[in-house]
């Protein structure tokens, strides 16, 4: 059966050449479904990017990514997606931190980080340090907490509304009314005990009205 996906050709000896060249760097490295994905020393990983770049002509960062498993010492992966243009090869990087370490900025390699990185502290909340322009970039100013970490509540802090009396855009605590917080899984077409939204309006038929023929009187 044919791929589904453009297959890349492998790059032979590729995983024993970056062990050689970055040594302790690199903590793991593996190859699955081929693909090739490279666990890196968080304090490390601007070199890494950097002699990837120079030494093996993995020239574009095409991603940085956030993942999150709340059950570990160090939540957050960092996944740093880089593209050999030459060879038409894509690696896999990855670093590890928590809430409160900073993984060194890759800006000083490609510029094109600041902005990746901005997405990932702005969902994440994952520090960058050396990064020139820190500050949220997909949420706005005002919002609290970071929306991709999987204990950030579905309702979210605060919601926004158009304030009448101060003529702006203003931020409240989330406040659910409790209709909201009700939910009927009955059937509908099992009947109700309540008179359902729109059935209020409904009346007899008015006298003389014309009533609809039912089957059974409908001439053959």
């Amino acid at each position: 059966m044919a791929s589904p996906a453009p297959l890349v050709a492998p790059r032979e000896g590729l995983i024993d050449a970056v062990r050689a060249a970055l040594g302790d760097a690199i903590v793991e490295a593996v190859e699955i479904v081929g693909e090739l994905s490279f666990t890196v020393q968080r304090e490390a990983i601007a070199d890494v990017c950097r002699t990837l770049r120079d030494d093996f002509e993995y020239q574009q960062l095409m991603e940085i990514a956030g993942v999150d498993y709340p059950d570990r010492p160090e939540r957050f992966e960092v996944v740093y997606h880089l593209l050999s243009v030459t060879k038409n090869h894509r690696v896999r990087l990855r670093v590890l931190t928590d809430e409160e370490t900073p993984v060194p900025t890759v800006t000083t390699v490609w510029p094109v980080a600041g902005w990746l990185e901005r997405e990932v502290f702005d969902m994440y909340g994952v520090l960058f340090a050396g990064n020139p322009d820190l500050r949220r970039i997909l949420t706005d100013y005002g919002f609290r907490g970071h929306p991709q970490r999987k204990d950030f509540p579905l309702t979210g802090y605060v919601e926004l509304r158009y304030s009448e009396e101060q003529k702006r855009v203003v931020y409240e605590p989330v406040k659910l009314a409790q209709d909201f917080r009700n939910f009927d899984f009955l059937s509908p077409w099992e009947g109700a005990e309540y008179i359902l939204p729109g059935d209020e309006k409904a009346v007899p038929e008015a006298p003389g009205a014309p009533s609809p023929v039912k089957a059974d009187e409908v001439k053959k």
